[in-house]
């Protein structure tokens, strides 16, 4: 078996018996990156030098018999939006194009210290605001298994470097199914923690309330050694709560007894994909014939999710959002020949005899900041903040935004009292194998219905789960979800790992040529 076809798991047991170096390793994905990153655009920029640099250190360690780290000589992708000190970090975003990041995120600054090899910055839609990886102001990432379908978003760029062999492990961010949906339609494992069990710090923000860090990864097995690095308590995250992070790579082969499965009823209604049907429900008759009891549930307010989540997200973005002003960070507009079309305008306008509306014309600074925001962000970004400053503006608020925070504490309570009966939730991941690129480019609503089976985790904040469970006649990865009570990642992670020993759906591989 090649070096790019096994595992992190396996690459680790090998690196530590010392049968291969980390150097080779990292040069054998740096070699795949080279091949076919071309075709997918999975990743921004890769740091080839710097990722070479840190195995040869990792392999002198190790030949000197001096300790390591937990995932010492492993590559890991991450997505453009943690902050790590030194590097440019983009958000996909044109007005962050240039910008270094003085710290390093919690999340990069545990992966360095466990000596995980940083191999490349992957692609997202710009400040993770989009469901396909079409909306980064750079390029579009491919999906591996079909390269005129998007690769999901919007951690597209993380999820097709693992489906494409690229990276053994990435690290994706997850607002309202960021890491699931794309785990779904490239055909890996990815998990959304529990809010507040992974640290947020550096992590440049969309909705402070929703966003959360995972792994990505091919194989439940393999998350669970991503996640035990990168999870816990961080004082510099006022989010962060004091959960245990349990040794989940040790714990995932203990089965789970007495497993008793739910199944949303609103969830195999109108709309679902019958192949995608099909794929989840014998994804369900293996888990029974394991051991498990299925049990239907009710999620009744579920069907609010989409509309909820579109009200409150773009509200915080909006919010956070508000510092790209052209004067604090990244992108200002040519301050010349904005002073030069002020002056043209007022002069114009002097001319007419309109003295009034030349009175009325923007300031400088107000014209820097307008020309700033409106040629460094790209359409769905403006569309979010123009969406969210309106819920939150005066005689709109209670309608809104209050009505959604209302309603975001039904969904949680529907989960709460699901779980009083199940053990997990399980369902699909998307309503449809896959999207061709640019389908539903010119319909927003289309594109956030990409988010109709992920978005109530985020907002009733409990963790889950995406795995590989068939594939459609078209070859294209179908993703079943698991859900789970808030700090159960590890129940996720063993359930999943069940499904991945009683089937090979996550061991296929997409043939990029």
């Amino acid at each position: 078996m090649s070096l790019i076809e096994k595992s992190a798991k396996q690459l680790l047991a090998d690196l530590s018996a010392r049968s291969v170096s980390a150097v080779e390793v990292t040069e054998a994905y740096l070699t795949e990156i080279a091949s076919h990153d071309a075709k997918v655009g999975a990743f921004l920029r890769v740091d080839a030098e710097g990722a070479l640099a840190k195995a040869r250190d990792i392999d002198q360690r190790r030949a000197l018999n001096q300790p390591v780290g937990h995932l010492a000589g492993i590559p890991v992708a991450v997505k453009d939006i943690l902050c790590s000190r030194g590097e440019v970090v983009t958000c996909a975003s044109r007005i962050l194009e240039h910008f270094a990041a003085p710290y390093d995120s919690t999340v990069v600054a545990k992966l360095k210290a466990a000596d995980a090899v940083l191999i490349g910055r992957t692609n997202l839609d710009e400040f993770a605001m989009g469901g396909s990886t079409e909306n980064s102001a750079f390029h579009v990432t491919h999906n591996p298994w079909d390269l005129s379908c998007f690769a999901g978003g919007s951690s597209g760029g993380s999820a097709a470097s693992v489906a494409a062999r690229m990276a053994p492990l990435a690290i994706g961010t997850d607002t309202g199914g960021s890491i699931r949906q794309p785990a779904g339609l490239c055909g890996i494992t990815g998990l959304k923690p529990t809010y507040g069990h992974v640290s947020r710090y550096g992590v440049v923000a969309f909705a402070s309330s929703l966003d959360q860090v995972g792994p990505m990864a091919r194989t439940a097995e393999d998350a669970a050694l991503l996640l035990e690095t990168i999870a816990g308590h961080d004082p510099l995250d006022s989010t962060s709560v004091h959960s245990p992070v349990p040794p989940y790579s040790e714990w995932i082969e203990q089965p789970l007894e007495g497993l008793t499965i739910g199944l949303v009823r609103e969830h195999f209604g109108p709309g679902l994909d019958e192949e995608v049907n099909a794929a989840v429900r014998d994804a369900i008759r293996i888990y029974e014939s394991l051991g498990a009891k299925v049990k239907e549930v009710s999620l009744p307010h579920s069907k609010y999710a989409v509309a909820t989540y579109y009200i409150i997200a773009p509200s915080e973005a909006s919010s956070n959002l508000a510092r790209y002003d052209g004067a604090h960070y990244g992108y200002r507009t040519d301050e010349r020949d904005m002073l030069a079309e002020l002056d043209a305008q007022r002069k114009a306008l002097e001319a007419a005899g309109d003295k009034k509306a030349a009175a009325q014309l923007d300031t400088a600074l107000v014209r820097m900041y307008r020309r700033s925001r409106s040629e460094g962000f790209g359409a769905e970004v403006k569309r979010r903040i123009m969406l969210g400053t309106y819920a939150l503006s005066a005689g709109y608020y209670d309608a809104y935004y209050l009505k959604a925070l209302k309603v975001r504490r039904l969904i949680r309570q529907d989960f709460d009292k699901a779980f009083e009966d199940v053990d997990l939730i399980a369902g699909p991941a998307t309503a449809a194998p896959g999207y061709k690129i640019g389908e539903r480019a010119d319909d927003p609503l289309a594109m956030y219905l990409l988010d109709l089976y992920t978005v109530s985790a985020n907002l009733a904040g409990i963790g889950g789960i995406v795995f590989p469970c068939g594939f459609s006649q078209a070859g294209l990865p179908i993703g079943l979800q698991l859900q789970a009570p808030p700090f159960e990642e590890d129940r996720l992670l063993r359930a999943a790992h069940m499904f991945q020993r009683a089937t090979d759906w996550h061991t296929r591989r997409p043939a990029l040529t």
